[in-house]
């Protein structure tokens, strides 16, 4: 993977990526650190406990988060097509349209493409069925990761540290010691894997909230947790967009397009751009620019003979608004004199951005969060250790 790829997939904030980066590689160490040094102030002890619970907690709840949706989708995919249906079936077709919808589809398509067409036919004589079986993806897609994240894992991270202290405390009565602890369906079945995770963290955020040990406990996980869910998915958002608008401002320059399309330069000259009707065009010019362009950025997905998939659903709001974007982009390009020249500035900018924004977004999550909850902690509790463990 070049580097612009990877520039272009950590800059994705629709996609796990970033989140990716964010979680594992720069939060879940700072927090456990952090962890350590804040509850070693109260004792060695505390601090032992508490970071070996934080270790437990941060890494399986971020593999449940950033593994289990996917897997469990995988799974489900099986069942469905066990039951006989084809799981890549948007289940938005089954609101008919001008110009989409399963029975529309059906009669575009015949002849094209029979073997998707008469999927599609089999979708619509047994609707109920396979709106429910989309449905229960849903369903097991979140309720597994929230019942492992929200319940579970904190359930047995407790029992585990109630298990260790009492044997320590066992051992250390042995030896002559004195121990004490101080203080204290359709829109549901099409989601995408980020905003199933962003539901799957609010679940979490209230599993973990019922699961605290005690009141304060309970309120520093509230305060965490809607912290967490602010910075992992809106705050991101957020800064990308001021970012871009910034360097617009200092550097005159457009970069609200993916650093991958950028990085094209004066390729992007040569793109012919549909004034109107999307999905025509689309289906008469497979082989065009714009459409693969759509097949890449904007989720059209075409079969190998490259006829559009009758059985996918056609975003046209997302299509207008990239459209939107990649014209102006070429506008401005064009009127700078030299488009090579203006995309590869564009591309160093955009990609500045997308380092700043991570960096930025971690150092809110991995940082200033934490600081921001030990401070609270402190202030209500009137103690530095984990209020769980007091």
């Amino acid at each position: 993977m070049s580097l612009v790829n990877i520039i272009s997939a950590i800059g994705n904030n629709s996609s796990i990526y970033p989140l990716i980066v964010r979680d594992c590689g720069i939060e879940v160490p700072s927090k456990v650190a952090l962890t350590y040094r804040q509850n070693l102030k109260d004792s060695p002890e505390m601090a032992k406990n508490a970071t070996r619970e934080r270790l437990i907690d941060e890494y399986t709840t971020s593999a449940v988060w950033l593994g289990g949706i996917p897997v469990i989708n995988k799974l489900c995919d099986w069942g469905i097509e066990k039951a006989g249906f084809n799981p890549e079936i948007n289940a938005e077709l089954y609101k008919e349209r001008s110009n989409q919808g399963i029975k529309f589809n059906i009669e575009k398509f015949k002849g094209k493409a029979d073997k998707e067409v008469a999927e599609l036919e089999k979708a619509l004589a047994k609707k109920s069925t396979y709106q429910k079986l989309f449905a229960g993806k849903f369903i097991l897609s979140t309720a597994i990761p929230i019942a492992l994240m929200g319940y579970i894992i904190p359930k047995l991270n407790f029992k585990l540290t109630e298990s260790l202290r009492k044997n320590q405390k066992k051992t250390d009565e042995k030896k002559g010691q004195n121990v004490s602890f101080k203080g204290l369906t359709s829109v549901l079945a099409n989601m995408s894997t980020v905003n199933k995770m962003a539901v799957t963290d609010g679940g979490y955020a209230v599993g973990r909230v019922y699961t605290g040990r005690n009141k304060y406990e309970q309120l520093e996980m509230s305060f965490k947790m809607a912290g967490m869910m602010f910075l992992n998915f809106l705050a991101p958002i957020w800064i990308a967009n001021g970012l871009d608008k910034l360097s617009k401002i200092l550097f005159n320059t457009n970069v609200n397009l993916d650093p991958k399309l950028l990085n094209k330069g004066s390729e992007l000259k040569n793109i012919e751009i549909p004034k109107e009707n999307i999905i025509e065009f689309l289906d008469k010019n497979p082989e065009s620019k714009f459409a693969k362009l759509c097949e890449e950025y904007c989720g059209v997905k075409y079969l190998k003979n490259r006829i559009r998939d009758p059985r996918a659903y056609v975003d046209e709001k997302k299509i207008e608004a990239f459209k939107k974007e990649l014209q102006k982009f070429i506008s401005e390009a064009n009127n700078s004199g030299n488009i090579e020249k203006y995309s590869k500035k564009a591309l160093k900018v955009k990609s500045a951005n997308i380092i700043a924004n991570i960096g930025i977004s971690s150092f809110l999550l991995a940082f200033a969060l934490p600081k921001a909850t030990f401070w609270l902690r402190e202030k209500v509790t009137g103690s530095k250790a984990e209020p769980g463990l007091m």
